[in-house]
């Protein structure tokens, strides 16, 4: 998971990390029941303090976008809490992310429709 932060931003760390994973959740590049690093993992990796990345994620828990589970870790929620105001725009963009990641794996669209439809009907 690749994490730009800005440290001469005006806007802190912590809160540009929290809202980094939460784009990259609504957006589907951290998907459902995906385990994110450890508090200390991700705080060596940013080189931050792991209590900023700790508020990050109670921040995203307390949202419903993650689920800690104790010493499991940290998860991205199974299902979203609400569909975001701008869910077409993600939607449409999580879509061109799959399907371009189809071609590169070398499926045919007919092929790439019918694994969409199989993970929709819970499959």
């Amino acid at each position: 998971m690749r994490i730009r932060l800005d440290p001469s931003s005006s806007v802190s760390v912590g809160e540009q990390l929290r809202r980094r994973l939460e784009s990259l959740i609504l957006s589907g590049s951290l998907g459902a029941g995906e385990r994110l690093p450890t508090v200390r993992s991700l705080a060596r990796s940013q080189h931050l303090a792991p209590g900023t990345v700790a508020k990050a994620y109670r921040s995203l828990e307390s949202e419903g976008l993650l689920i800690g589970r104790g010493r499991l870790g940290t998860f991205v929620a199974e299902e979203l809490p609400d569909r975001p105001t701008d869910a077409e725009d993600l939607l449409g963009r999580a879509a061109e992310a799959y399907a371009r990641r189809a071609r590169q794996l070398g499926f045919d669209p007919s092929e790439a429709l019918r694994r969409v439809r199989t993970e929709l009907a819970g499959r």
